[in-house]
């Protein structure tokens, strides 16, 4: 996670202010951080991402589950967070995509070796 957050501030060291601002702006007009979910909580779920979950370190499935339940019970009551327990922008790190994106890879592989 740490390296996550560095690499996110390195990024966001070489985006123009106005494209920041805009991008927080943005984010921050969505629904899913008033609820308190973040950016990979609410990604669609294939057969790729379902994998990705299992592979989760347990304390960040369990924080996932958490995040996800609160927010059905916060959207059926048809309430927000308070705004200072909103998923902060800088909070909001892509914890799935790299198990994501070892998914495709190894799907890739296997598509290749079975080429052979």
């Amino acid at each position: 996670r740490l390296q996550n957050k560095m690499a996110a501030r390195r990024v966001v060291k070489e985006v123009p202010a106005w494209k920041q601002a805009l991008t927080k702006w943005c984010y921050y007009k969505s629904y899913f951080p008033t609820i308190g979910l973040m950016r990979d909580d609410i990604l669609n779920e294939t057969a790729d991402v379902k994998e990705a979950i299992k592979r989760l370190p347990e304390q960040d499935y369990n924080d996932r589950q958490f995040r996800i339940s609160r927010a059905m019970y916060l959207s059926n009551r048809k309430v927000i967070l308070p705004k200072d327990e909103w998923t902060k922008m800088e909070d909001d790190v892509r914890y799935l995509m790299p198990f994501v994106e070892e998914v495709k890879k190894e799907k890739l592989e296997k598509m290749e070796w079975n080429k052979l």
